[in-house]
């Protein structure tokens, strides 16, 4: 039989007509069943699959990625310049250093005051300097590296700023305990390097969090795989000694260890866990496969071509250390508040000594101008950032969000327009019936049925679709034998001594069947897929599939649109199906036929007149928009590219999730906003006020007054960064 579709034009891959014939997609085809029988099904053309090409893989730029231990990784570029301390080391040295200031602060004599105790014992000064020189030199390397680099880059800020005040600290305090009089503020430099070491952990281990969910996949690949040696015989391996060229084999239902090329074999391979998409993909000779993708009924063949850092996966991992340099935005308000801060310490410190100096002795003096540079750099501030980073990563996990760009991510809340993909994000991605046509003489429920027992053979999406249906009607099955897939054809066996076809309209016209056009056409139109049952070559009915819309999608798209929010579709869909799916969620704008490169193009326009703009994809074609949109968000895993370039990932694919996004982010905003005007409003006031401006009414900041102050100024600020909560 020659499979036509009424025009003239043979279609040799469809086992239905699709009006999407000139759609621009760049995928492999999928044979209905998975088997090379059935009359194929190319994804390439239908609709409700995108252009997005899941066979390409730059790994080159990730090479340098050793390892997958995020407790190596530097952690620079964010307003502490971590300069190459790893979360590990920052955690290390703030227990040690904590554990030291428990003694610190007994012995200090300021804490002695403030409680009104005394201790005094040989030796007693020599070993508080001793445990705080520790201190210093251990806790404090960190701030002490990162100031000299603002100093080098001419870029006060928060690094210089604490630098300031545990340098002034710990010579005043070495001074006094020596060779002059004067309260010691040894206490002050010990907890002040504590509280910043317990920020910078904090920081590290909340962007870090996130990343969990992606590391529990390195835990999901095969330990061992099957190679081929030179003589052809199976050797089972462990993965990590497999190497490029090497050559494997893939049992039916196993992982694929390793991304390769497939040098014999055909198969179906689910790759949703790596790439969110849904329907199996077909594999043959020559196709790229990823590792830790599934293979499905076939025997796979492939040369290894990336190992180690060069993998999928290790990519994905990457990405997560890309988002640990990633400067938040409100941490550069903090930078530039660390930075007044500093210019406003040294010119007030030289002002109090000054003045000091020359209405009385140089110790008074000293003692004022260290108490006014120590104030100058608050705990709080070092603390107000990372606690609303660290509770907004760990509320953004458990609805789902992986923030890759806090910058990005906390600019959210000024979307005002966001642009969808369609296929994947609005829709599921996977097929389902939609319509069931009878003919006369034949109910819905036993067509359905035919349909179900021949179909429960094949493991293909369109097959898996009308399975799904019957499973959910609960339908009994016919028995079935003598089942076949005709290449190029369709699906025949026998039921109760009859042939059941399942074919393509193609089919029918080739056969002079006759068929109900007008009802095919409107089916058609609305870009679902649609197969015809025979029976005896006999017409039984036509049942129609389409890539469903998510039940989800109605609901953002309606509290989107109730938050005055433009919800835009973009696809390379054609018109016609691209605007049925419009209507049906109440979008305000679609554009329809949009290939890969001008959906970024779109995105622009679309970005004109002041509006902030975000796009939400999952494919490779997506890319370019995420990236050059306000905020960039992809679905699910999504492709390598997509996730690359997009600001938040949606590990759960549900859109709903944008909503609290765009809460998240307007939350997390105003919280590190109170932090920040309280950490630095409070040192306005305190400076001044320790450096004597109201001594003559009997006000004055002491070191004892200034440290419990500060507390509560840390304190504040950690309880504030705790409310944070989305509706």
């Amino acid at each position: 039989m020659r499979n036509d579709n009424g025009d003239g034009k043979q279609n040799h891959k469809h086992h239905h007509s699709n009006p999407s014939e000139h759609e621009h997609h760049n995928k492999s085809e999928h044979v209905h069943g998975g088997h090379k029988g059935h009359i194929a099904h190319d994804h390439s053309k239908h609709p409700g699959h995108e252009h997005h090409n899941h066979d390409v893989h730059d790994h080159s730029k990730h090479s340098e990625h050793q390892n997958h231990s995020h407790g190596g990784h530097d952690h620079e570029g964010g307003h502490d310049k971590h300069h190459g301390h790893s979360i590990g080391e920052f955690k290390k040295r703030f227990w040690i250093s904590l554990v030291l200031t428990i003694p610190i602060s007994y012995l200090s004599m300021m804490v002695q005051m403030l409680f009104g105790y005394e201790v005094n014992f040989p030796g007693d000064t020599f070993l508080l300097f001793l445990l705080s020189t520790i201190v210093f030199f251990y806790g404090g390397k960190p701030f002490l590296l990162g100031a000299w680099s603002e100093i080098k880059d001419k870029a006060p800020g928060m690094m210089l700023l604490i630098s300031l005040a545990i340098v002034t600290a710990y010579v005043y305090s070495t001074l006094t305990a020596f060779f002059i009089e004067g309260s010691d503020f040894y206490f002050e430099l010990a907890t002040l390097i504590v509280i910043m070491l317990l920020g910078h952990w904090i920081e590290m281990k909340s962007i870090m969090g996130a990343s969990k969910a992606l590391e529990e996949l390195i835990k999901l690949m095969p330990k061992e795989a099957h190679k081929i040696d030179s003589s052809g015989n199976i050797v089972d391996i462990s993965v990590e000694d497999l190497k490029p060229g090497d050559q494997i084999l893939v049992k039916p239902g196993e992982k694929i260890p390793l991304d390769g090329k497939i040098f014999e074999g055909h198969s179906t391979v689910d790759e949703s866990m790596l790439t969110g998409e849904s329907v199996p993909v077909e594999k043959t000779m020559g196709m790229e496969a990823i590792g830790g993708s599934i293979n499905g009924e076939g025997i796979l063949k492939i040369n290894v071509s990336k190992t180690g850092s060069e993998t999928y996966l290790a990519q994905v991992i990457q990405l997560v250390s890309d988002a640990e340099k990633t400067k938040s935005k409100a941490q550069g308000f903090a930078d530039t508040a660390a930075k007044w801060l500093f210019y406003v310490a040294i010119v007030a410190g030289i002002i109090t000594l000054a003045y000091w100096w020359t209405t009385g002795d140089f110790d008074t003096a000293l003692e004022r101008m260290v108490t006014v540079l120590i104030i100058a750099c608050p705990h709080a501030l070092g603390l107000a950032t990372p606690l609303v980073t660290s509770r907004s990563t760990s509320i953004a996990a458990k609805n789902g969000l992986l923030i890759r760009n806090r910058t990005s991510f906390e600019s959210a809340f000024r979307i005002n327009r966001i642009v969808f993909d369609k296929t994947g994000t609005l829709t599921e991605g996977n097929f389902g019936v939609t319509d069931i046509h009878p003919t006369v003489g034949i109910s819905e429920e036993e067509l359905l049925k035919l349909a179900y027992s021949v179909e429960t053979q094949s493991e293909h999406p369109i097959a898996k679709g009308i399975v799904k249906e019957g499973k959910k009607r609960d339908l009994e099955l016919y028995k079935v034998s003598n089942y076949q897939n005709l290449t190029g054809k369709g699906l025949v066996a026998k039921i109760n001594n009859s042939e059941i076809a399942i074919v393509s309209p193609g089919v029918l016209r080739e056969n002079n069947i006759s068929f109900d056009i007008e009802t095919y056409e409107k089916l058609a139109q609305q870009g679902k897929t649609v197969i015809f049952v025979l029976k005896d070559n006999t017409l039984q009915g036509m049942i129609a599939l389409a890539d469903i819309i998510r039940e989800s999608s109605y609901k953002v798209i309606k509290e989107l649109n109730n938050l005055g929010i433009d919800t835009v579709m973009m696809t390379g869909d054609n018109s016609r199906v691209a605007h049925y799916v419009g209507e049906k969620l109440g979008m305000t704008k679609v554009i329809a036929e949009v290939l890969p490169h001008e959906k970024s193009n779109n995105v622009r326009e679309l970005k004109e007149g002041g509006k902030k703009v975000a796009m939400v994809g999952d494919g490779v074609n997506d890319a370019p928009a995420l990236a050059e949109a306000d905020l960039g968000i992809a679905i699910g895993a999504g492709t390598d590219v997509a996730i690359e370039t997009a600001d938040v990932v949606l590990v759960n694919s549900n859109p709903v999730d944008i909503l609290s996004t765009l809460k998240l982010s307007r939350a997390s905003r105003i919280k590190m906003i109170q932090n920040l005007i309280w950490a630095a409003g409070y040192n306005i006031i305190a400076i001044p006020l320790a450096a004597g401006v109201l001594i003559s009414a009997g006000i004055v900041i002491t070191p004892a007054i200034g440290a419990a102050v500060m507390s509560l100024s840390t304190i504040i600020c950690a309880i504030n960064a705790q409310l944070l909560r989305i509706d």
